[in-house]
């Protein structure tokens, strides 16, 4: 997102003045030269040590350039005080800093104690760290609102705050000078920011070689975000401050962003004009107008906000004038960063912030719109928000529209969505049920509890002779307590679906009768076949057949059953067969997840069709499922999103391949049995892989 950082003019840190010289690696870092920045820097490390000053400037350095591994290797160091200076307190922003660095690198359960300390740092007391896992899990683990797809038409650079007029696509990207002799854009070192265009026809492919706009839009400073009135004639831009082709610059070298307006008359546009309420001292930029065009909504970093870049608006005038901006509030504003607005046809504001709670970096929120002023923002969640930024939302129908995300590389591209759940809140009818586990049957006159996420109390009954109950109820996390006379009692985590009709059933052992249990014995004759059936398979086939015939047909299924062991260890067409601990296991290749989600995907579903083909020849193979998270989030989050990946597993192979659904079983262990120990260390994005698996056990045959 590095390219578009040049819109909020924000540098995390207040840039040093020193009073002696100033090394080559301040030099390059006070352009805003961060790439060449943390090269010098890494020179300076292994001649003067870990000086906080160094410290300091390499981790903002790789922070800004995305190089979170790296920055988190100095950032440890940092905020550990490992450092030689005799003064081991650092700026609270790298606190800030932190949390984003580990929230990036998917260690959001460490990231929150960072953002904990920031807060307590800014004087907010009382942050509840548990409380903001919580809620993180639950972005993660609610069902998808949209599904998306990497845009066509981006290319290596940057390209995002994509807006569709008809059959036209435009863009901001730096993919191109305007010539040869341009100068790169110190930050990125790419090309400054211009605005393109591209003709797209069904399911947004290109029909147009992507063109620039002319060059009354496009200067040889920044253009960058846009938004266009309803009819497509004006065009309010972001664009470098500047006079003459030059930049102007406030009292300290800054030169901010400011909105223009172009007019659209005879296919051409106008030289943008800049909006008298433009201030040399501060940007205002990222547009976006009311669906009627009576207010203009932006953000900006002018005194009196709350933090970095707040949103506001202007109301519009008949007569081309703009009345004075107005702060949205502490509502929609933080301490921190909102920016790039954008209001759809019912009057919502969607915008990007790094200060609500979110994945990590830069999320995209709503806030829906009531009588006089926005509700308390929405999380969008996954697919469209990353553990990277993800921003500049817009729609152009009621479902559709494109969002700009630097998830797959470190500069950003565009994506195209299509909204196919509901974004707010709503209830849902849901049907809960008590039964046996051995029989499948209600269990009458159990009792049912149902607790919130805050172990709060919302239903209690004790059910007849249908044991079930239908609520209706938000989506979310839940704990279901089941308990009857004769079975043991049990607790189920539940997440409920965005889903109507959705049946949630927890199951209940029988105990077990003590008594009974004891006047259960193992003939002789029985634990003599027993002992025999461990010796190795071809000993143990002859001594069984010498067992009397009369000995009941038990001892033959057994013959049957070492029988198809053995044709099941030597049958390799299919996913083999292969002995472990004394367990027979489907040797599968991974069934990989994508983070944090449960979908089966494309590749894993080649693997999952062919163990559903070899299951069709062997129908009395049964198996258990049994999946496995890696280390990044809490146990009981963890625990949850394996037992979905399990059944999502299962599910899979009764639906498509038409496997019988009680010959599955499955189970979640989330990270308790992890193959490579991440506690200790940052893990690679191979050792999370490697921990993330599913194993097939054949537990009956």
């Amino acid at each position: 997102m590095k390219t578009k950082i040049i819109f909020t003019l924000t540098i995390l840190l207040t840039q040093i003045v020193f009073s002696q010289g100033k090394s080559r690696a301040d030099r390059f870092f006070e352009k805003g030269d961060y790439i060449n920045a943390a090269i010098q820097y890494e020179e300076e490390l292994n001649q003067k040590g870990y000086t906080k000053h160094i410290l300091n400037h390499i981790t903002t350095s790789y922070y800004n350039t995305y190089q979170f591994r790296k920055a988190y290797r100095y950032l440890k160091i940092l905020t550990s005080g490992k450092f030689y200076d005799k003064d081991k307190s650092y700026d609270n922003t790298y606190n800030f800093m932190m949390f984003h660095v580990l929230s990036a690198l998917g260690e959001y359960e460490k990231s929150i104690n960072y953002l904990s300390l920031y807060k307590t740092n800014l004087g907010i007391e009382g942050y509840n760290t548990s409380s903001a896992i919580s809620v993180i899990e639950d972005f993660k683990l609610k069902e998808d609102d949209y599904t998306i797809k990497r845009a066509r038409f981006n290319s290596e650079a940057s390209e995002f705050g994509a807006v569709k007029k008809g059959d036209t696509l435009y863009f901001t990207t730096d993919r191109n000078p305007n010539s040869l002799l341009d100068k790169n854009y110190k930050w990125t070192h790419r090309p400054f920011l211009d605005i393109y265009k591209v003709n797209v026809g069904k399911n947004n492919i290109p029909t147009s070689e992507v063109e620039a706009l002319s060059k009354e839009i496009n200067s040889k400073l920044h253009e960058g975000n846009f938004c266009f009135t309803a009819d497509g004639t004006t065009m309010y831009l972001s664009r470098s401050n500047s006079e003459k082709g030059k930049k102007k610059f406030d009292s300290i070298r800054r030169n901010a962003i400011h909105l223009y307006k172009s007019i659209k008359e005879n296919g051409k546009w106008s030289s943008p004009q800049k909006l008298a309420f433009n201030n040399v001292n501060y940007s205002i930029e990222h547009p976006a107008l009311s669906e009627d065009g009576s207010k203009l909504y932006f953000s900006s970093d002018m005194p009196g906000g709350y933090g970095s870049f707040d949103i506001y608006y202007v109301d519009v005038s008949e007569d081309d004038t703009y009345g004075e901006p107005v702060n949205l509030g502490s509502v929609i504003n933080t301490e921190n960063r909102e920016q790039f607005p954008f209001i759809s046809t019912a009057g919502n504001l969607f915008f990007s912030s790094n200060g609500h709670l979110g994945l990590g970096m830069m999320d995209i929120f709503v806030s829906e719109k009531q009588e006089t002023d926005f509700a308390t923002p929405i999380n969008l969640g996954a697919p469209i928000n990353s553990s990277y930024d993800d921003f500049s939302l817009t729609y152009y129908n009621e479902t559709d529209g494109f969002f700009a995300s630097n998830r797959k590389k470190m500069s950003d591209d565009i994506y195209s969505f299509s909204q196919v759940g509901n974004i707010f809140p709503r209830e849902y009818r849901a049907r809960f049920e008590i039964k046996d586990y051995a029989t499948d049957n209600y269990i009458a006159n159990s009792n049912a509890v149902l607790y919130d996420n805050d172990n709060k109390k919302i239903y209690e009954s004790q059910l007849d002779t249908i044991a079930s109950f239908d609520l209706q109820i938000f989506p979310g996390r839940y704990n279901f307590k089941a308990s009857a006379e004769g079975y043991k009692t049990r607790t189920k985590p539940l997440v409920i679906k965005e889903k109507e009709e959705e049946t949630y059933v927890i199951y209940l052992d029988r105990e077990i009768n003590k008594e009974k249990e004891e006047d259960v014995s193992i003939t002789e004759e029985d634990r003599r076949v027993y002992d025999r059936v461990k010796i190795n398979d071809s000993v143990r086939i002859k001594e069984i057949t010498r067992i009397n015939d009369s000995d009941s047909s038990s001892k033959k299924k057994e013959i049957e059953k070492i029988k198809l062991r053995n044709v099941l260890l030597a049958d390799k067409d299919g996913p083999p067969v292969i002995e472990k601990n004394g367990k027979l296991y489907f040797d599968m290749p991974p069934i990989y997840f994508d983070y944090d989600k449960w979908n089966i995907r494309a590749d894993s579903k080649k693997v999952l069709d062919k163990l559903a083909l070899k299951l069709e020849r062997y129908k009395t193979v049964y198996i258990k499922i049994a999946s496995h998270t890696d280390s990044r989030g809490t146990d009981s989050y963890n625990q949850v999103l394996s037992t979905k990946r399990a059944e999502s597993t299962r599910n899979y192979l009764a639906l498509v391949g038409y496997v019988n659904a009680r010959r599955m079983q499955f189970v979640g262990f989330g990270e308790s049995e992890p193959l490579i120990d991440c506690d200790s260390k940052v893990c690679t994005e191979e050792d999370h892989q490697t921990n993330r698996r599913s194993e097939f056990e054949i537990i009956k045959y």
